[in-house]
């Protein structure tokens, strides 16, 4: 990706709540489908469409900061997660995010 293309995009804040499918008594990694979807949140950082991510401790959620055009293209993206497929998370919401303190890669 380009210097323009980067900056084209912009920050948000994606919060993913487990879905139906998600066993309560197994954690993260023992869900079904991990390997795959670990795989691909990986590719996603490593391509920097997501900048940070993981569980907010204490609730059914998870937090990705994603760099994206549009939340359609954060929708798009996330469908190709199998555990988007499997309902084991659900998107819950996306919001522009303006970052004012601190620095990210």
């Amino acid at each position: 990706m380009t210097p323009d293309q980067r900056a084209q995009r912009r920050l948000f804040a994606v919060i993913r709540s487990r879905g139906p499918v998600w066993i309560g008594s197994r954690p993260l990694e023992g869900q079904k489908g991990w390997d795959s979807c670990a795989s691909l949140m990986d590719g996603l950082e490593r391509e920097g469409f997501v900048v940070l991510g993981g569980p907010l401790e204490g609730t059914p959620d998870v937090l990705l900061v994603v760099r994206a055009r549009t939340p359609e293209e954060i929708v798009s993206r996330l469908a190709a997660d199998p555990w988007t497929a499997d309902d084991l998370p659900r998107l819950a919401r996306i919001s522009p995010w303006t970052r004012r303190l601190g620095s990210l890669p």
